[in-house]
């Protein structure tokens, strides 16, 4: 199921909207031990940088073909071999990974989703003991250039709640203003 669309701006414009690095440092540190689970890989602006930072695979998954071309195209040109991608409605049919294979989850952009409790189910199961999933949306308490329509972006005490609900513990906001200001940060552990 594709999610409520927000569009996706040209990918010059996309990358304003993030320090990727900075945005990594904070997430997830230097390095990651393990497996790493992407859902949404978009354009792939987290998911080279994160499979430089890890010990394991990064999974990148998208529903849209030409986002996970477009990753392929780059994976090619930078010698990464690291990076397993799926065109894949991660929604209805789920991740495809193993449960409790992964050490980190990310879900960028994605909570306004029509179901998002599922698919923080799906992260949950996916990650094993330990594991950590972080989560960026766009914020909806300021005017931001792009994202979704306010209506149906969630707030960060929102989605406290559903990752609760998903089972996650050590639920925490992370700030991110300074390198990405249009967006808000949560790290949850399985």
């Amino acid at each position: 199921m594709k999610g409520r669309e927000s569009g996706m701006p040209s990918e010059t414009y996309w990358e304003t909207f993030f320090n990727v690095e900075a945005t990594l440092d904070i997430l997830t540190g230097p390095s990651i031990a393990g497996n790493v689970l992407e859902f949404g890989c978009g354009y792939g602006s987290f998911t080279l940088p994160v499979a430089r930072r890890t010990t394991g695979y990064v999974t990148a998954l998208d529903i849209d073909p030409e986002m996970v071309d477009c990753v392929q195209r780059k994976l090619a040109v930078d010698h990464i071999s690291n990076v397993l991608t799926d065109v894949r409605d991660f929604v209805a049919l789920g991740s495809g990974v193993a449960t409790g294979s992964q050490s980190h989850a990310m879900i960028y952009n994605l909570l306004h989703l029509e179901h998002p409790i599922m698919l923080l189910h799906e992260a949950y199961r996916s990650l094993q003991d330990g594991g950590l999933l972080s989560i960026i949306h766009w914020r909806s308490d300021i005017p931001t250039p792009r994202g979704p329509s306010l209506a149906i972006r969630p707030t960060p005490e929102q989605c406290k709640v559903w990752m609760a609900e998903a089972g996650f513990r050590q639920i925490e906001s992370i700030n991110l203003q300074t390198c990405c200001p249009f967006h808000f940060g949560l790290l949850g552990r399985r």
